[in-house]
């Protein structure tokens, strides 16, 4: 993400220090996301910043968040990210989603041409290049690479397709909660064991806004709240920097939508942050929250991780 008065070199900088700061709370994994044509999101070349991040990290696993496969031929996905796990091994995981990332213009700028390719079977053949198990007519990397492979979805079929091929599962809850709970359902009950997973395995998004005192909370997330509006409203741009009050400048029908969408979300001190993401965790059943932070502030991000870390009790 891009703030106001910055550029792409700053933010990727920024997502350095960024992950930086998560190793150092004690944080499992940073993931990157694919976008593009958005002047506020720099993460088109995703593969390259998952490269960057994990050059400047040394434990912390780094993957994607995620490759979205209708823009790429599975075997090009699974050479890139064989090759990060060489370069970086034991850190690097594989998170693939269905969604364009981009608009109409943009996908057809991507891809050239429709293709008309299923996601299913594009998710089985990233699985099998990456096995070198010869069910493909080619060879992504010689000998098997053992890359964790994640479904993300903000609907239904991620969680089915997810649950059938026996894959853990990210459900993309920070910016679209209403369907959670049901593709948990779904995910859990369509759950076939595979040789990569005995048991299903669930992570859910969670937007947290965490400082010394409430207040601050609320502060820092009108960022994240002002870019959500500004997309909704048609108008996608940088990240604004924060205002006082601004849910107050709202209608209702506006501070409706924005609720609808941000509704797993929390600002707050360590003890509110910590009390609702227990509550979260126990409600969902979640293996692992993923923490997402639109916050302007290099240092208040970072502040902000520490405290959500130290509120769940992780240990460094």
């Amino acid at each position: 993400m891009i703030g106001e008065g910055r550029t792409l070199a700053d933010s990727l900088n920024d997502t350095v220090k960024y992950a930086q700061c998560a190793e150092r709370a004690g944080y499992s994994r940073y993931w990157i996301a694919e976008h593009h044509n958005m002047p506020g999101i720099g993460s088109a070349a995703t593969t390259l910043i998952i490269s960057h991040v994990a050059a400047g990290t040394s434990t912390i696993k780094v993957g994607s968040g995620g490759m979205m496969l209708p823009n790429h031929t599975a075997l090009v996905v699974a050479e890139q990210f064989g090759t990060l796990q060489e370069i970086y091994p034991g850190r690097i995981d594989l998170g693939v989603g269905r969604a364009p990332g981009a608009n109409a213009a943009t996908i057809q700028a991507l891809r050239g041409h429709a293709h008309g390719r299923e996601f299913a079977d594009d998710v089985i053949a990233v699985v099998d290049y990456l096995e070198d198990n010869s069910r493909q007519p080619a060879r992504a990397l010689p000998g098997r690479h053992d890359v964790p492979v994640w479904i993300l979805g903000s609907s239904f079929y991620g969680a089915q397709l997810a649950g059938q091929l026996g894959l853990p599962f990210a459900f993309a809850s920070h910016f679209a909660p209403r369907h959670l709970m049901k593709a948990i359902e779904l995910y859990r009950e369509n759950f076939r064991p595979s040789e990569r997973l005995a048991e299903p395995y669930l992570i859910a998004g969670v937007c947290v806004f965490a400082a010394e005192s409430e207040d601050e909370a609320l502060y820092l997330a009108s960022s994240h709240q002002q870019w959500v509006a500004n997309l909704h409203a048609g108008r996608p741009g940088l990240l604004p920097r924060p205002v006082e009050g601004y849910l107050e400048t709202l209608s209702q029908e506006r501070r409706y939508g924005l609720d609808q969408e941000l509704a797993c979300s929390v600002a707050g001190t360590e003890e509110q942050v910590g009390n609702w993401l227990r509550q979260f965790a126990d409600i969902t059943g979640a293996d692992e929250l993923m923490i997402d932070a639109r916050i302007y502030d290099v240092d208040a991000r970072c502040r902000s991780f520490e405290i959500a870390a130290r509120a769940m009790g992780i240990k460094r």
